[in-house]
């Protein structure tokens, strides 16, 4: 699994656990639509610091908190 593979999934499994779509996850976060569907297809490989950290106040939530979930810490990437 890459890291833009792992980073797109929690995106996702945050959204489905908050009913919202990623249109408004990206409106809530003030970022372009196409900026998060990038990141969620994974044509973003390694989206920057601050994107995460404006997803991560869209999603009501601390970037640390963003980070805590079991496949970022127990995942062997596959990006070189």
């Amino acid at each position: 699994m890459t890291y833009a593979e792992v980073i797109a999934k929690r995106i996702l499994q945050l959204c489905g656990e908050r009913k919202i779509t990623v249109n408004k996850l990206a409106t809530l976060s003030g970022i372009t639509q196409s900026t998060l569907e990038n990141i969620v297809k994974g044509h973003t490989k390694s989206p920057g610091l601050r994107t995460l950290h404006r997803l991560s106040q869209g999603l009501g939530m601390t970037i640390s908190e963003l980070f805590d979930f079991p496949e970022i810490n127990e995942v062997l990437f596959d990006d070189e």
